[in-house]
């Protein structure tokens, strides 16, 4: 009963405390008064804008938190400006805490408009927010608009009248400060602005691929205008005017010619497209959503230019198709009125991502934003749109005169027996010079004909039995021509350097014919002027007909001028980057099949430098055979190197995939070197030299991961994601060796991002594919460039904003890793080497028209060693240098022609000279050339300024003494020499130090006296060195006709003694030379006296020096 007693008793005293907390809950819960478990809220913050002000946040975290507080402001032409930020992390959860934020800001939104602080931001919104965010699978989420917790408050802008001073941080010149308070009140105007947009005035080449000119257009700075256009958005009036020339119609259902993608990556008003047909289609978005075309029943024809006029008015458009002086138009009008806004996402001439382009050339392009009436966009008579009109005529002409030889020869006509080379034709037949019964030619050619291809028409007649035979056809016909071409390019007599007249002819013919290393070549000619006079015109025609044959040199030629705006060219990044995208397309492909004997790596050799050209390793020198002994002993790096060799074609080793395999086999079957079994594997699973074993090489694959290769971590990804099709663990794979830093891992783990095909998180997300793709192309990975690139490009992703130039970049490095650009560098490798110079010096040329460095460099040498032209050193030396990593040895060269012209040179412009040969030194310094370090030292020690942007490597102030600078710039060439013995670095770098130490030694009494004393010392030993020799000689002489002559003398004694003159005659005779004996002793001891003191002095003089020089 107790217990029973007690059970009673506790429920009726718990159950009012748990039903007054139930109601207590209720209540709080309807009033919404309970504070959560993760809040933030401002203890403190300021009113104004002032920097430097504190701001209190008051905060709480359920768990492990990121909280942040930031400044944002907002201006007429930017939104959300993050100008200050403060992160930090909280890991203690559950406590509430107070954090206290310095406020720094930025000096153009806080303070006035002076000397130190010109550039202002004009505000129209300050925002001082906070906001936290938990962790999320070990990611931080960095960006108020994500944040689960955040606050904000709209701070007040003070007036630029009512800001405060900065204080200076620095004291102006008089003449800077001068020049302020004359310009500080002037009233800036804007530019003036155009709604005329000329989007293309240079002709660009499509290929109908997928690939061409990005636009962006941005909102007007003019007031009034941009009004306007906002008001045209919904009620638009716009004209668009196109040139284009048709080669082929569209090989796809449709081909885009000018077309608009928002930023939602959706077609918008307006798309001009060309059907398979020849007709053209214009879509257009209305006001309510929908979409809307039209079909113009116009089927535009091959090889004419066109002119396309686009008028849109509010829902009605209008287009005029014109050619052959005679227009044609249409009309259509929308149900509703057409949506415009050129200002979100960007236009596209030509293909782009989601549509390809036509096969042809565009021209002239005008854009008037606000419509026209009257369109002014005429081709002007002697352009290169017109001159491209005729080569492509002239190439029909050439086609047809082929195939109707060709044709002739191959149903087996008779020969004239006069000529057995030559068709007969009707005169000679009418002159009665032949048979009536023998056949002659069904088609016979005028004499004008066979005089305008007369070069053809020989060439055609000595290869008459082989194309009667079938074993040469037009593809061979064009190949024998170029080949037949570069041989007679360049006359024996080289000084003349005169092409001939016939080797254009066989390259005009070759190119119509379809060879494009024909056109190129024919472009590089008459925009060199290598042998030929400078036809700028007729250079871009050929590199325009090139370009569209889809060829990747001439891509990367067009691409490479556009780049830098030379040639003629103009500069247009965003054409460049339609050609190098192009190429990075073919790039990406052209990897896949790298092993083929068609493709190469490309190596920097430099034939300029012997160390280059020893470091080549041939199949039959001794380091080949040395290394293929040690790998036949089972040395695992000899056996890779081996195999790498010879799958690559490394060091001019030709191609051998299935001797590459077995060493490949040899050193992975060890299983020791990870690296030699995941090169197996992938041999085996892909079947390349080697019969297919998918089981095996995984197998293999494993255990090289297991081991710590990385990019066997990506083939195990790669495995399972496509011979599994398990996607979960293909992407552990990839993230794995995406963060042990592969490439390969980056690009793959991009491609799951974009296609969103990742199970753990399924969606698309392009800005984690793009960021893979941009940290796999930092590797030079060559298709996560391409990706890469695109966006950056477009601008179309939200948080990457259009950065042309860094994509061109990034594609130019690729591109000009293509295998089949190394195939051209090592066939004029193998040409140079073998003594073709010639030869080497048209490929090197090709390749150098490309814009790769090397072979620039390497073209330039050899018209050094062929006698050419000074102008073509110079050229190819000087394009080198516009690369972005240009060689050192290219920036010293283009330095010694521009001293040597300042040296040679009485113009006024001799002093810019100097600077710019001063400037390629300075590039070659920073590069790391030791040359050009020494020739700074050089020209700085002559009186030159040296430029500011050395001071940083070199440790240089601007306060620094002349040779305060010239010894540290000679102490880092000394470093970089590789501690070689004695270099012009080191013999600079003492003789300036001995300078100094000698001028130092005159700034004391006592050791200016050492110094006059070791000078008198050596002039001493000068003298007296050769006098002690001289002694000696004599002393020697006597001693030894003293010694044979004595005997006699003792003979005589007696006699000479008897005579009392004669013998006082010779006593003193004696006495006389015993006096010059002791004389020349003197002498002696006074000589060795003064070599003495004179050694000490010297002695003395050295150990001061000594002293000041270290």
């Amino acid at each position: 009963m107790n217990a029973f007693h007690s059970i009673i008793l506790g429920f009726v005293i718990t159950a009012p405390v748990l039903m007054g907390r139930c109601v207590l809950q209720a209540i709080s819960t309807e009033s919404g008064e309970t504070l959560p478990d993760s809040f933030i809220r401002f203890d403190s913050v300021p009113d104004k804008v002032v920097d430097g002000s504190a701001v209190r946040v008051r905060y709480q975290c359920s768990r492990p938190c990121q909280l942040a507080v930031e400044v944002a402001v907002s201006t007429l032409r930017e939104t959300d400006l993050v100008v200050f930020r403060k992160k930090w992390i909280s890991g203690a959860p559950r406590v509430n805490r107070i954090q206290q934020v310095l406020l720094r800001l930025p000096p153009s939104i806080s303070y006035q408009h002076d000397f130190f602080n010109r550039n202002i931001l004009d505000t129209e919104n300050v925002t001082v927010r906070a906001w936290l965010d938990y962790f999320k699978n070990g990611s931080e989420l960095s960006t108020f608009r994500r944040s689960m917790v955040r606050i904000y408050k709209v701070l007040q802008i003070m007036p630029l009248s009512e800001r405060p001073s900065k204080l200076p941080t620095g004291c102006p010149s008089w003449t800077a400060q001068l020049m302020w308070q004359m310009t500080s009140n002037r009233i800036h105007q804007c530019p003036h602005e155009s709604d005329v947009i000329d989007m293309l005035k240079f002709p660009l080449a499509s290929t109908g691929e997928h690939f061409g000119v990005v636009r962006r257009f941005q909102p007007f700075n003019d007031t009034a205008l941009e009004r306007a256009r906002l008001h045209a958005v919904t009620q638009p009036s716009v004209t668009l005017s196109v040139w284009i020339y048709l080669l082929k119609w569209c090989q796809q259902k449709l081909c885009g010619i000018i077309h608009h993608v928002n930023r939602k990556n959706l077609y918008d008003s307006f798309l001009m497209q060309l059907s398979d047909t020849g007709n053209v289609i214009i879509q257009a978005r209305a006001t309510t959503g929908g979409d809307g075309a039209f079909r113009a029943s116009v089927v535009l024809p091959l090889r004419k230019w066109i002119r396309l006029d686009c008028y849109i008015l509010d829902s009605e458009v209008r287009l005029d198709a014109t050619w052959d002086d005679e227009t044609r138009r249409y009309a259509y009008e929308f149900q509703d009125s057409i949506h415009y806004d050129d200002t979100d996402g960007y236009f596209v001439i030509g293909g782009g991502r989601y549509m390809p382009g036509i096969h042809g050339y565009f021209g002239p392009i005008k854009y008037h934003r606000f419509g026209t009436k009257e369109i002014k966009n005429q081709l002007h008579p002697e352009s290169t749109f017109h001159e491209l009109e005729g080569a492509h005529r002239d190439c029909q002409e050439i086609r047809a005169f082929t195939k109707a030889f060709l044709r002739e020869v191959t149903e087996s006509h008779l020969l004239s027996p006069i000529n057995k080379g030559v068709c007969t034709s009707d005169f000679i037949r009418l002159r009665g010079h032949l048979n009536e019964k023998e056949k002659t030619c069904i088609h016979t050619w005028t004499w004008k004909t066979q005089l305008k291809y007369s070069t053809l028409f020989h060439f055609l007649l000595t290869k008459e039995d082989e194309i009667r035979t079938g074993s040469l056809g037009v593809k061979d016909l064009r190949r024998s021509l170029f080949e037949l071409a570069v041989e007679t390019i360049f006359p024996a007599d080289e000084e003349q350097m005169k092409i001939k007249s016939e080797s254009l002819a066989l390259l005009q013919v070759s190119s119509c014919l379809g060879n494009h290393r024909a056109s190129l070549l024919l472009a590089t000619v008459h925009l060199s002027g290598l042998g030929h006079s400078v036809n700028q015109q007729q250079g871009h025609v050929y590199s325009l007909i090139s370009a569209a044959g889809d060829d990747r040199f001439a891509l990367m030629h067009i691409g490479y001028k556009h780049t830098q705006g030379i040639d003629g060219f103009p500069k247009d990044l965003d054409l460049a980057y339609s050609y190098y995208s192009n190429v990075g397309a073919q790039s990406s492909i052209d990897s896949l099949r790298a092993h083929k004997k068609t493709q190469y790596p490309s190596e920097n050799i430099y034939i300029s430098n012997e160390e280059d050209l020893n470091s080549l390793i041939h199949e039959t020198s001794d380091v080949f055979q040395y290394l293929k002994f040690k790998a036949e002993r089972g040395d695992i790096e000899s056996q890779k190197r081996m195999g790498t060799m010879l799958y690559w074609g490394h060091r001019g080793v030709s191609k051998d995939i299935a001797s590459a395999v077995k060493w490949f086999e040899r050193s992975a079957m060890q299983m020791k070197d990870p690296s030699a079994m995941y090169d197996y594997s992938i041999l085996l699973m892909k079947g390349q030299g080697v019969k297919r074993n998918s089981t095996r090489g995984f197998q293999m694959l494993k255990k090289a991961a297991a081991m710590g290769s990385i990019n066997a971590l990506n083939g195990l990804g790669w495995y399972h994601g496509t011979m599994l099709n398990d996607h979960k663990t293909a992407v552990k794979y990839f993230e794995k060796a995406a963060l042990n830093g592969s490439d390969d891992g980056m690009f793959n783990l991009g491609i799951y991002h974009l296609s969103g095909a990742n199970p753990d998180r399924p969606g698309r997300n392009e800005s984690a594919a793009f960021q893979q793709f941009l940290n796999a192309s930092r590797s030079g990975h060559v298709a996560a460039s391409v990706e890469a690139a695109w966006y950056l490009s477009t601008g179309s992703l939200e948080g990457v904003c259009q950065d042309v130039d860094r994509a061109v970049i990034m594609l130019k490095k690729v591109c000009e890793q293509n295998g089949h650009l190394g195939f051209m560098i090592r066939e004029a490798l193998q040409a140079y080497l073998q003594g073709s110079r010639q030869k080497a010096f048209v490929r090197y040329v090709l390749a150098a028209e490309t814009g790769l460095g090397l072979a620039q460099s390497n073209a330039a040498h050899l018209c050094e060693e062929l006698n050419l032209s000074y102008y073509c050193q110079w050229r190819y030396h000087n394009y080198s240098i516009l690369n972005y990593d240009p060689h050192p040895f290219a920036l010293l060269k283009m330095g010694d022609y521009y001293y040597d012209y300042y040296s040679s040179s009485t113009r006024e412009d001799s002093l810019s000279l100097a600077e710019r040969a001063i400037s390629m030194y300075s590039r070659a310094a920073l590069a790391g050339s030791p040359q050009g370090m020494h020739n700074l030292v050089v020209l700085a020690h002559r009186g030159h300024i040296l430029p500011p942007s050395i001071h940083g490597l070199f440790n240089v102030s601007s306060h620094d003494e002349l040779e305060t600078v010239m010894e540290k710039i000679l102490k880092r060439c000394v470093e970089t020499e590789d501690g070689k013995a004695v270099t012009p670095c080191s013999l600079a770098l003492l003789g300036l130090q001995m300078g100094k130490a000698l001028r130092r030694m005159t700034q004391n009494g006592a050791q200016l006296l050492l110094a006059s004393a070791a000078l008198l010392s050596i002039f001493v030993i000068i003298v007296a060195l050769p006098l002690q020799i001289c002694l000696e000689h004599r002393r020697r002489a006597v001693a030894l006709k003293t010694g044979t002559s004595s005997a006699r003398h003792d003979a005589v004694n007696s006699n000479r003694e008897q005579d009392g003159i004669m013998g006082r005659t010779y006593r003193a005779a004696g006495n006389q030379w015993f006096t010059t004996l002791n004389g020349e002793q003197w002498l002696r001891q006074t000589s060795d006296l003064a070599v003495t003191v004179s050694g000490v002095c010297l002695c003395a003089f050295w150990t001061t020096l000594l002293y000041h020089l270290l």
